[in-house]
């Protein structure tokens, strides 16, 4: 069947079809998206503002009208930290329901923390062993760990990228004195966690998802996208480091020149770089694999796996030899 998924993200709010069935990988079709940046539109105590309601409705009604052109027969959407947050969450689904006739559903931060793990076992597979994944998005960090396809544990903390940059720079560059504070903010943030997740068991794998991840792996070396999903990419710790550093003297207009950064996210990287640093500091963990798959596949595969399969063949015994 052909599917839709409307992930109405912090930074991004997309559309993504694929044809799929219960057993066999999502194959995407389509895909539609803008950077719309909703977190960066909460206004007074973070309600959602007149100006991102209008354009979020607008969006999500041409996004409706797209999957009927393209033969979805069903539509999944999502809403995320952005939306969760906001004080008039409510108000903005009630109206999104309304003008669209479909249901929109809030994840929780440790919803989409497990969803995202299943999305990177499935593509991983059962040989990669306990998985510790990461998750930076534009208004949380989901981390989850275990050795099945639903993890041990799994926690978000407050801390993506684009509300950091948000909550914690007030100019461009940064000034010292910030990005300093901001790395104390988020080790402290972190640490709390290790210890939970820690006592699960030593990960045999350490994985990253995310347009941040992504755009620091490339910076740091990592093939670009054009190479295809296939290609095998990492980020060593030692090779992020310095560029922490570097990150932190460069404006946004100088970030979005560097290899696999967007002029979109350009701004909210050195935030995204400082989590991962932390990150990767506390658990030590040298090395990330790079996942393709990350929550809009999960929500997918779970949807799937709702769905009824093709009978198996009998394999009695008795059946067997006579045939």
């Amino acid at each position: 069947m052909r599917l839709g998924v409307l992930d109405l993200g912090s930074n991004t709010v997309h559309l993504l079809i694929v044809d799929a069935h219960r057993g066999g990988r999502p194959w995407p079709a389509y895909s539609h998206k803008l950077e719309l940046r909703l977190a960066d539109l909460l206004e007074n105590g973070n309600r959602l503002s007149d100006k991102g309601i209008k354009q979020l409705n607008a969006f999500v009604t041409e996004a409706i009208e797209v999957a009927e052109d393209k033969g979805v027969e069903e539509v999944l959407a999502f809403a995320t930290s952005a939306i969760r947050d906001a004080t008039n969450s409510e108000e903005v689904l009630a109206g999104l329901r309304a003008a669209i006739d479909a249901d929109i559903h809030i994840l929780s931060g440790e919803d989409e923390s497990r969803l995202t793990f299943l999305a990177v076992r499935r593509w991983l597979g059962w040989s990669s062993g306990r998985l510790l994944v990461f998750d930076i998005g534009g208004g949380s960090l989901e981390i989850a760990s275990g050795i099945d396809e639903d993890p041990d544990v799994a926690v978000s903390l407050p801390l993506g990228a684009g509300r950091l940059t948000r909550e914690r720079f007030s100019s461009d560059p940064p000034r010292p004195r910030e990005v300093r504070e901001l790395r104390r903010h988020v080790r402290a943030e972190i640490a709390r966690t290790v210890g939970d997740i820690a006592r699960n068991g030593e990960p045999d794998q350490a994985v990253a998802t995310s347009k941040t991840f992504r755009s620091l792996a490339r910076i740091a070396g990592a093939a670009p996208s054009s190479d295809g999903l296939y290609v095998e990419r990492m980020l060593d710790h030692e090779d992020l480091m310095p560029w922490v550093e570097r990150l932190a003297t460069m404006s946004a207009a100088d970030r979005a020149d560097l290899p696999g950064v967007s002029q979109g996210r350009a701004r909210q990287l050195l935030a995204g770089a400082i989590v991962a640093d932390a990150a990767m500091d506390l658990f030590e963990i040298p090395q990330l694999q790079i996942c393709p798959w990350a929550l809009r596949e999960g929500v997918i595969l779970r949807r799937l796996d709702t769905m009824p399969t093709r009978p198996l063949p009998d394999l009695n015994p008795s059946n067997l030899s006579a045939n």
